[in-house]
């Protein structure tokens, strides 16, 4: 599996079948399982983080990116993110 890397831009297609390029901000391990935190490249762009929405996804067995599938899932992720970031700080 190739390595995530912090600032690698990728297009993502939503619900509506709409493109959106994101950017990764962060990654964490978490019980062997790579997550990465992403957003949007316009609103990275906008330099204004209290509008910038911020999503996680994790990193299948392929090296593929999925969506995260469960909320406990999603609580853990988010704690392990939020203790990096205060860690950084």
């Amino acid at each position: 599996m190739e390595k995530i890397e912090v600032g690698e831009i990728f297009t993502i297609i939503d619900e509506n079948d709409q493109e959106n390029e994101v950017e990764i901000i962060g990654t964490v391990e978490l019980e062997g399982t790579e997550y990465a935190a992403v957003s949007f490249v316009e609103d990275i762009q906008q330099e204004n983080d209290e509008e910038m929405d911020v999503f996680f996804l994790k990193v299948d067995q392929d090296g593929d990116f999925a969506a995260i599938d469960s909320d406990e899932e999603f609580d853990k992720v988010l704690a392990a993110f939020d203790e990096m970031m205060d860690e950084e700080e």
